[in-house]
């Protein structure tokens, strides 16, 4: 359904984090410029900080500093849009509460256990969520019993998508087809990361499922957490054999088709499954819970806390077509950080 978003009457000021340590760099840089640009269209102040590659704070061309307890800038939130290590593992959003500054999306612990592919593997398995099956590979028992680990490996068939288990962006992974390629797929993943994640490949379409939090008045009033997007199918060009990199943020490199085409029973299973991936890992605020479907079979893959962001990246994109614009995306958003902040006020802890 169409939008019916205007500019806010009360407008904030937001904290947009951009940048970051890790190799998402460029990609947070792009997300943040939209986030700014959809801030700015609904009316909000938004004060640009950006994160060097060494890691280092910068706000109107001065490094920031940054006090315990004192906010940010004295912003009423904050938007980290940081994509990989240092910023969306709960590094940030640490800091973050340190600062005691409402931020968006997920908090600490949601942050690092859904950036850890295989420990987010394993809350979901102990939910019973339906997944592919996989097996992690720690850095240190490679390269002590590499015999060990392929046999090991040997078990989930071929072929595999071996991949570091804390990055995004499809950073870093290898398809594996052939029983000599996974040695060197592993080198490669564990020159990223001390964690490896090999994953069975499974069979279907991949589909996406926005997943949006609701604020304390609308979950009284629906009884929900979350509210789940029209899911979203994720389609190939004919060279492309997996959703890679350049997949993902190649112009033309991939079509994204809302409705998916998949059944109205498929479909209802990926958005409730989509939001019961959701609470289980304790996110908040948003999420985008990809998915493998094969007629019937749906089959979680991952949680990304903070997808890309801009207007044409999938999650907005999802979101649109659910009746949410850009602009209302990010202001709301920004006042469901501002929420959760004030709620936890009131706990002494």
């Amino acid at each position: 359904m169409p939008s019916t978003f205007s500019p806010s009457p009360h407008p904030l000021k937001v904290a947009v984090l951009a940048g970051g340590r890790s190799s998402e760099h460029d990609v947070s840089l792009a997300s943040a410029a939209a986030v700014r640009e959809g801030l700015q269209a609904g009316g909000h102040e938004v004060l640009w900080v950006e994160i060097d590659r060494a890691g280092a704070w910068w706000w109107q061309g001065e490094r920031l500093t940054v006090v315990p307890g004192a906010g940010l800038l004295e912003a009423d939130v904050a938007f980290p849009v940081l994509h990989g290590p240092f910023g969306e593992d709960g590094v940030t959003q640490g800091l973050l509460e340190v600062l005691d500054v409402p931020y968006v999306g997920a908090g600490v612990a949601a942050s690092a256990v859904c950036m850890d592919k295989v420990l987010f593997k394993g809350l979901m398995a102990s939910a019973g969520v339906p997944q592919v099956p996989y097996m992690g590979v720690h850095d240190r028992h490679w390269r002590q019993s590499p015999t060990e680990v392929l046999a090991a490996l040997e078990k989930l068939g071929l072929p595999v998508f071996v991949k570091p288990a804390h990055l995004g962006s499809s950073v870093g992974i290898v398809k594996v087809s052939e029983p000599e390629g996974m040695g060197q797929a592993l080198q490669e993943a564990l020159a990223h990361d001390e964690l490896a994640i090999v994953e069975a490949m499974a069979s279907g379409l991949e589909v996406e499922c926005g997943v949006l939090g609701q604020s304390q008045a609308d979950d009284e009033a629906a009884g929900a957490a979350a509210l789940a997007s029209e899911p979203g199918e994720i389609v190939l060009p004919g060279a492309s054999e997996w959703y890679d990199f350049e997949a993902k943020y190649k112009q033309g490199g991939m079509e994204l088709v809302v409705p998916a085409r998949i059944s109205a029973g498929a479909r209802e299973r990926v958005r409730r499954l989509a939001v019961d991936t959701f609470v289980h890992a304790g996110c908040e605020g948003l999420a985008r819970v990809d998915f493998f479907v094969d007629g019937e079979e749906v089959l979680v893959n991952e949680l990304n806390t903070m997808p890309g962001f801009t207007p044409t990246s999938v999650y907005a994109k999802l979101l649109d077509a659910s009746g949410v614009s850009y602009p209302e995306l990010v202001e709301r958003l920004c006042r469901l950080g501002m929420e959760r902040h004030a709620a936890r006020r009131i706990y002494s802890y």
